[in-house]
């Protein structure tokens, strides 16, 4: 089998994929809604499968840097939200369309973003995290952009905390993605050597993160996290009028 890609296209979604994970590894979450439209416009075999491939690695490096400052009670709870949110995501795709869901999830983060920007704050108990869990869990097999609900229940948390927990949560519901997908042959060899394309570019942008996230814990880590989930929810209502 020939490499899937050129070399040119191998080197632009490396350097895209360097700063989605300069994004990830800097505030926990963000490098699927920069990656995604991006990576398609190079070559739709990057995206769910090989971009997921890489989210593992970027996800699972967040959290060993960051393991002091989490709580595993609510990764725990976060992660039995999301596994719960996945199964019922997949069920609705079976039965109804999936692009109204793109305008509603949209509409709906940047409802929640009013209140949060106004000082709205929703403590992190049990229930809000399961919730926060199971909704991030719907929207990321719905419309595999799935990190605002968690980043904004922890937007004002202290860095450490915010990426770590996010990582942590991540890094499981990537990787029981990445198995369904295998599954029902939708990941294989082809789109296993793209994922290799973008493993320096996960890596660099991990090194760089080590840096830029301690530029961001001066303060700056609410803000970020606000704007990348209106991004967020701005791309999925773009995709709605596509």
């Amino acid at each position: 089998m020939e490499f899937p890609l050129s070399v040119v296209d191998s080197i632009l979604a490396c350097g895209i994929v360097v700063i989605g994970a300069t994004l990830q590894g800097s505030i926990g979450f963000g490098m699927g809604p920069f990656a995604v439209p991006l990576l398609l416009l190079i070559d739709p075999v990057f995206i769910p499968g090989p971009l997921l491939a890489a989210a593992v690695i970027i996800t699972f490096l967040i959290y060993r840097r960051e393991q002091h400052a989490v709580k595993t009670i609510e990764v725990k709870w976060a992660i039995a939200g999301r596994l719960v949110g996945t199964v019922l995501g997949a069920v609705f795709l079976r039965f109804f369309p999936q692009n109204h869901l793109t305008l509603f999830f949209g509409m709906m983060v940047i409802l929640s973003l009013v209140f949060f920007a106004g000082g709205f704050h929703v403590p992190i108990t049990t229930r809000n995290l399961f919730s926060a869990g199971s909704l991030s869990g719907f929207m990321g097999i719905t419309s595999s952009i799935g990190g605002a609900p968690m980043a904004l229940l922890y937007h004002k948390e202290e860095g450490p905390r915010l990426r770590g927990t996010l990582s942590g949560v991540f890094v499981i519901g990537t990787i029981i993605a990445i198995t369904s997908l295998v599954i029902i042959g939708r990941f294989g060899l082809r789109e296993l050597l793209s994922a290799l394309v973008l493993y320096p570019g996960v890596l660099i942008g991990f090194y760089l993160s080590n840096h830029t996230s301690k530029i961001l814990d001066r303060g700056f880590i609410r803000p970020t996290v606000l704007i990348v989930s209106g991004f967020s929810a701005v791309l999925l209502i773009v995709r709605y009028f596509q």
